[in-house]
């Protein structure tokens, strides 16, 4: 018949009959289609069925007059004897709606298998600025969903098609290399603002970004009391970040000071959804996925140097719990270092923004590596400050790939070793010493460096993956 057909010519299909009635349909179906026929035994107590029953069919056509009436009758009599032949039997008296949803498509595998990973994660391995952002956005095109966390206090810069640049400071980096679906997790902090900013840049569509509901909004109250506080105190970016994950703590509840949620903001309603269903989505469809870290491991709230730090772990695991993936889904680890990490300017007081490395200077580095001064500008992409450089801090390095626990390293700003790695397009014509430390690196760190950046150009990466 047609639904036979259709079901050979389909094989992938889902089909739900509802509903059986005597066992011999049910071992018609288990005849034909074998192991792909689930059947769920519904069932309730007397009391709930006779409510239920009147509530659906009372004085509809072709009905019994009540649900006694239905049970004296020999084939409905029988379904409840198809409990001892069911796959799971399933109360719906002591269940919700969902719950018997859940179960079912549990019992279906339409969640997919928990333990296939798909998820790749992309972190700083010092204090920010590692370039991430064009790492990503090189990576991007081979992923299916591209996941941010974090707020508007970290600037991605990337290289766009038409060669232009763009800060990245809530949308994924890749979002304009790439058609992928677009992902900001719950524990993000948003900037109504810059994100709809980015959104209509990239004329983003409802169908491809994804806002989890619980997703934090930030105030002009949360950016007033950084400017005011934190920015000359440890060089805070001021972007209300902090402040507004702070307030989501502090305020539950409370309303004298409402917390302002994805889900109750009107520029996100169209938007809204939660990342857990998404994902459920994705991995369902075995669909491969970029988490996208920001900030570095230097900075995290834990780990970092408190209090020059930032208000979020910016760790693997940190991201993470930000984005709502299980670790058990990860299966590469990428983490990016410069040649010379940086951090953020000291404050305007003159307060240090940190311990780091040795300082040295951009004419030291340009005397070394033979670049231009006018190639060594080192301004921070959300603040526009002057950066303050340091010599690699290998302490650091075996700390981040202690929290991290990489599977792969991508390392940046190789032109600043020296300006000929800039025409280098394969590893082996990297200068001599350009591959002894990166040799270096992979013993420290105990993975690959298999992304080496050799300036600030998308196509300007030297890809060793061998996945």
């Amino acid at each position: 018949n047609d639904f036979e057909r259709f079901i050979f010519a389909t094989p992938d299909a889902n089909v739900v009959v509802d509903s059986v009635r005597t066992e011999e349909q049910v071992e018609h179906f288990r005849r034909i289609y074998r192991h792909r026929v689930i059947h769920i035994h519904l069932t309730a107590h007397t009391d709930v069925l006779t409510v239920r029953y009147e509530e659906k069919f009372s004085g509809m056509a072709g009905e019994f007059s009540c649900y006694a009436d239905a049970q004296r009758n020999r084939t409905e009599k029988r379904v409840i004897s198809l409990s001892k032949i069911s796959d799971i039997e399933v109360d719906t008296d002591k269940c919700t709606d969902r719950d018997v949803f859940e179960r079912a498509a549990s019992l279906l595998g339409l969640y997919g298998n928990s333990h296939e990973r798909l998820v790749d994660v992309l972190v700083g391995g010092q204090y920010g600025s590692e370039g991430k952002g064009n790492v990503a956005a090189y990576i991007a095109p081979e992923y299916d969903y591209l996941v941010r966390v974090g707020g508007p206090n970290a600037g991605h810069k990337v290289k766009t098609p038409d060669g232009g640049e763009f800060v990245f400071r809530q949308l994924p980096s890749g979002t304009g290399s790439c058609n992928a679906k677009l992902v900001i997790g719950p524990g993000a902090v948003v900037n109504p603002t810059i994100l709809m900013k980015e959104i209509g840049r990239f004329k983003i569509g409802v169908d491809r970004l994804f806002i989890d509901p619980q997703a934090m909004v930030i105030s002009r109250t949360d950016k007033r009391f950084e400017k005011n506080s934190l920015k000359g105190d440890i060089s805070s970016t001021a972007s209300g970040a902090g402040k507004a994950a702070a307030r989501r703590i502090m305020h539950r509840g409370s309303a004298a000071h409402p917390v302002v949620l994805a889900r109750d903001h009107d520029d996100f309603k169209s938007y809204v959804k939660p990342a857990l269903e998404v994902f459920d989505d994705a991995f369902r469809s075995h669909s491969k996925v970029l988490l996208e870290g920001t900030q570095g491991t230097g900075l995290s709230l834990y780990h970092g140097y408190y209090p020059h730090v930032t208000s979020r772990d910016t760790t693997v695991s940190g991201c993470l719990a930000e984005a709502g993936i299980s670790a058990a889904r990860v299966r590469k680890i990428v983490m990016v270092c410069r040649t010379y990490p940086i951090r953020v300017p000291n404050s305007e007081s003159g307060n240090t923004s940190g311990p780091m490395s040795p300082d040295v200077s951009r004419e030291e580095i340009s005397k070394r590596s033979g670049l231009p001064m006018s190639e060594l500008s080192e301004i921070t992409s959300v603040t526009n400050g002057k950066r303050r450089i340091g010599e690699f801090d290998w302490h650091l390095l075996r700390k981040s790939t202690a929290l991290n626990s990489p599977t792969d390293v991508a390392l940046t700003f190789a032109d600043y070793l020296s300006a000929e790695n800039q025409k280098a397009r394969r590893f082996e014509q990297l200068t001599k010493k350009t591959i002894e430390f990166i040799e270096e690196v992979e013993r420290f760190a105990k993975a690959p460096v298999s992304l080496i950046s050799t300036r600030f150009h998308m196509r300007s990466i030297i890809d060793r993956r061998s996945w």
